[in-house]
């Protein structure tokens, strides 16, 4: 029974701590923060300095017109933005059609190496102090460019990250609406990351760099955003999110398209920890530290982990130790009963949000495991495939 216990009270604090905990300690330190030491941060909204704007896209023709037009609409200096669309790979004609619009910079070549080997190429051409990242799907709201350069005039910041968003309808499947409120959460988690100390990574929708910072990533590298903004963290430097500045996307088409972004994200979750060693020494950075063992690792490894171990050893517990576990049970046995009648309706096409919640969540630990075991098999292409997304 001692085993059982530990495991089962354990798992659930770390369950606890990861989805819940963190945040709430994140909260009451950001306050003490704001309580006893006065706002520090350096921003310039008049700071214009030379930008450009990398867009790698891969057989997106389709949406480049919309893509190019949300461009043009900027709200900045159009002599100060440089935009670079890049097609590497591309077989539709997208560099052709690019070649033809005034004003952007296409650059293409027959060979497609992946995103992270499209963005080195890129950065090869930018002459700019300073770099934004965005996807060819998103939309970017006008003032994003000016909301993320004026962190920049502050020395000590060497990337800012802007904010997903995910555009939502009554008629969401489970994709749509587990999406939707994963990223409402996560960019919370962000706020409070950066406001105390530094966001823990950005997201490629929308991330920026100081060029000076930016170091060469490994061919094979999945989470080229991640890893970028991680590695500049670890030098020493600011990693700022910033809200005002958000790029907005649909949600995945349906769960199946889903699970294929999921599973590449785990496995280039793995890939980054066992790269990232560094940040899991506190005494290099403590509050670097702690923000990504508590925001992702755990939610990357032990907290899966958890969710898994606690039902065999809540079974034996109720079966041994008395009623108490019972309840402790049929919580589980509520939630995955969700999960299911979650399943069934994303099925039946019909939509009930309240029951995609537990769902999304059930397939976003899942996919943890299948992204473990593709990144021990080695077999995670690093040639991104786009998950088809919502009309």
């Amino acid at each position: 029974m001692g085993i059982a216990f530990y495991i089962f009270w354990i798992g659930i604090l770390v369950i606890l701590y990861t989805y819940i905990g963190y945040a709430l300690i994140m909260l009451i330190l950001v306050r003490l923060k704001r309580v006893f030491k006065t706002n520090t941060s350096i921003l310039n909204s008049s700071f214009e300095p030379d930008v450009t704007l990398v867009i790698p896209c891969y057989n997106e023709k389709g949406i480049l017109p919309g893509k190019v037009e949300n461009c043009f609409e900027l709200n900045y200096p159009r002599e100060k933005l440089h935009i670079i669309f890049i097609t590497d790979g591309s077989t539709d004609g997208s560099e052709i059609f690019l070649n033809s619009m005034n004003g952007i910079t296409v650059l293409h070549e027959l060979k497609r190496a992946g995103k992270s080997a499209a963005e080195n190429r890129a950065m090869q051409f930018v002459t700019t102090p300073f770099v934004i990242f965005c996807d060819a799907n998103t939309s970017l709201n006008k003032d994003a460019v000016r909301e993320i350069v004026k962190h920049y005039y502050d020395e000590k910041v060497g990337a800012v990250a802007g904010e997903k968003r995910v555009k939502s309808s009554d008629k969401d499947t489970a994709s749509a609406s587990g999406e939707g409120i994963y990223w409402r959460y996560e960019s919370m988690l962000k706020r409070l990351d950066s406001e105390l100390y530094s966001t823990v990574g950005g997201a490629g929708e929308l991330v920026s760099f100081r060029c000076s910072l930016y170091s060469k990533l490994e061919e094979d590298t999945i989470l080229d955003d991640f890893m970028q903004s991680m590695r500049i963290a670890l030098m020493g430097y600011k990693v700022v999110y910033e809200p005002n500045a958000y790029a907005e996307e649909t949600a995945s088409e349906n769960v199946n398209e889903e699970l294929k972004r999921k599973i590449r994200i785990s496995a280039g979750a793995w890939q980054s920890m066992s790269r990232l060693i560094k940040a899991f020494n506190p005494f290099s950075d403590f509050l670097l530290s702690f923000n990504f063992i508590s925001h992702k690792v755990l939610r990357w490894t032990l907290a899966p982990l958890a969710l898994l171990l606690i039902i065999p050893a809540n079974i034996y517990l109720w079966y041994y130790s008395g009623e108490v576990y019972k309840y402790f049970f049929y919580g589980q046995a509520l939630f995955y009963l969700f999960t299911f009648f979650g399943w069934y309706f994303e099925n039946k096409k019909t939509r009930i949000k309240i029951f995609f919640i537990p769902y999304y969540f059930f397939i976003t630990n899942w996919c943890m495991y299948l992204g473990f075991f593709r990144f021990l098999k080695g077999n995670q292409s690093v040639k991104w495939e786009r998950a088809k997304r919502a009309a």
